[in-house]
């Protein structure tokens, strides 16, 4: 049952120990359970093993409930819902709330972060009708709730984002939701200039992403370079007695860049295929038993390149480790550099004679792909990430030129009770071996090994990726002058 907006359990009581210290039931019906990474199986109480059960019996779907998946679904209108609050009214609240949240956090002065800090929570009323604080709106009454405020901060200073961007972004554009959200329930917002993604998550992601914060804090200053998704802030709608929970992060395939192929890669093979119904899609979502089967040679790229990429997954995945995290993915975007001129041709485009359009400048340092895996001088400083919008120019086996957009998703999983009874169920009639689901260590083995034997490969012939690379800035500067035929979206 969701609890009233202000009776709800906030983050901020972790420190008495509550909701972080073991498995529990969220205010808003989501199953808590591995909210904390260090608890055993006979740690998980009578309530949460009950709760379990419900979760996995009302996951297969009962007749009458339409088209809903987890909290998302579709009203009469045909417009998305959220735990039954349309997507225009969230997008409204998410935008209202931050407005007032961050320029509120501008008046503060900087400071170092403290312990603190990570689990402080910042609430405000927003009366339809407005208040002293707050504007008058056209959305139901609603409270919106900011987490570690000035922890977040911080990390929106580290990638060297300013306020006023950051604002600009989320605020004063009209959000765009992503037409193909996948199948997790959540609800999916693109900011106009590619910049930021807005997932909502659940109350269980939610709590464990502040549980993770001071690690994460101490990794990203040791290491700001990674594939690892950057969090720029955690917010909370609370209206009609639910809570809406979303993550603001970088987005990792930008929408001016059409890709070709996208997969979903965990070095799992049991039944990681793309099912038909998502092969139906106009832009699908392919899995790693598709990758080994379109892609046999991998994708190749040069020495230098391919090792920076290579020891970025190696620190990645000993950091999610260290937290027993898994189940994650390696969300692949792949740019054929060859295929996008034969369309054009087709469809006859002008190229460079067509009137030139701004493109939007990246405001988070660190976040393309090309940016996260080299440190420095990383590839000879040959590589032009402006021109490239971050891809990392790399070829198929059939000799074609790709433009790779990657990061890790889905890191917001703990290795508790409901994954290992998930992981002991499939092994009595599977290889344990290869199910996504495993033991952190050995996830994080299994998805180094596929990545870096089956995926990402040396080449032979760095004449031939050099080509590639010229060609690639080419190609990108076409792009980047020729408007937008439709709006592509991930």
């Amino acid at each position: 049952m969701e609890a009233a907006a202000e009776g709800a359990v906030g983050l901020s009581e972790a420190r008495e120990g509550s909701p972080l210290s073991g498995a529990a039931a969220s205010d808003d019906g989501d199953t808590v359970v591995g909210v904390s990474y260090g608890m055993d199986a006979a740690d998980m109480d009578a309530a949460a093993k009950k709760a379990f059960i419900t979760e996995m019996a009302s996951s297969s779907g009962q007749p009458g409930q339409g088209k809903k998946i987890g909290h998302r679904g579709v009203d009469a209108s045909g417009e998305t819902t959220y735990k039954k609050t349309t997507s225009s009214a969230l997008k409204g609240a998410i935008q209202l709330g931050i407005g007032y949240t961050v320029g509120n956090l501008s008046s503060k002065p900087e400071r170092d972060v403290l312990m603190q800090d990570f689990y402080v929570v910042e609430s405000i009323f927003f009366p339809s009708e407005g208040s002293n604080l707050t504007p008058a709106h056209h959305f139901p009454d609603f409270r919106f709730k900011t987490y570690a405020p000035v922890a977040f901060r911080y990390f929106r200073e580290l990638f060297g984002i300013r306020p006023d961007d950051y604002l600009y972004s989320l605020c004063n554009e009209p959000l765009i939701e992503l037409s193909n959200p996948g199948a997790s329930g959540s609800v999916f917002y693109l900011t106009k200039d590619d910049e930021f993604i807005i997932k909502t998550v659940m109350h269980k992601e939610a709590e464990f992403l502040q549980k993770l914060l001071p690690g994460y804090y101490m990794n990203l200053n040791q290491n700001p370079r990674t594939l690892l998704p950057k969090f720029f802030g955690l917010y909370c709608v609370q209206s009609g007695g639910k809570n809406i929970r979303v993550v603001v992060m970088n987005n990792v395939l930008p929408r001016v860049v059409r890709m070709h192929l996208k997969y979903d890669l965990k070095g799992s093979t049991y039944k990681r295929r793309a099912s038909k119904k998502e092969r139906e899609k106009a832009r699908p979502t392919f899995k790693d038993l598709d990758f080994m089967q379109d892609l046999q040679d991998g994708l190749m790229m040069d020495q230098d390149t391919c090792n920076a990429l290579t020891k970025t997954l190696q620190r990645d995945c000993l950091v999610l480790e260290s937290f027993k995290i898994m189940d994650y993915s390696l969300l692949l975007g792949v740019h054929n550099i060859d295929q996008a001129e034969r369309e054009r041709q087709m469809e006859g485009s002008q190229g460079d004679s067509d009137e030139k359009r701004p493109v939007a400048q990246q405001k988070a340092l660190y976040s393309t792909a090309m940016e996260s895996i080299q440190g420095g001088a990383a590839c000879g400083g040959s590589i032009d990430t402006d021109d490239t919008m971050g891809g990392i120019p790399a070829v198929s086996g059939k000799g074609e030129r790709l433009l790779l957009f990657i990061g890790i998703i889905d890191i917001l999983q703990s290795y508790r009770l409901i994954k290992k009874l998930e992981h002991t169920w499939k092994a009595l009639v599977h290889d344990g071996d290869t199910v996504s689901v495993h033991r952190p260590g050995f996830y994080a083995d299994r998805f180094l090994k596929f990545m870096s034997t089956t995926v990402f490969k040396k080449s032979s012939c760095e004449f031939h990726l050099r080509s590639c690379h010229r060609h690639a800035f080419k190609h990108l500067r076409s792009i980047q002058t020729n408007e937008h035929h439709s709006e592509l979206l991930l």
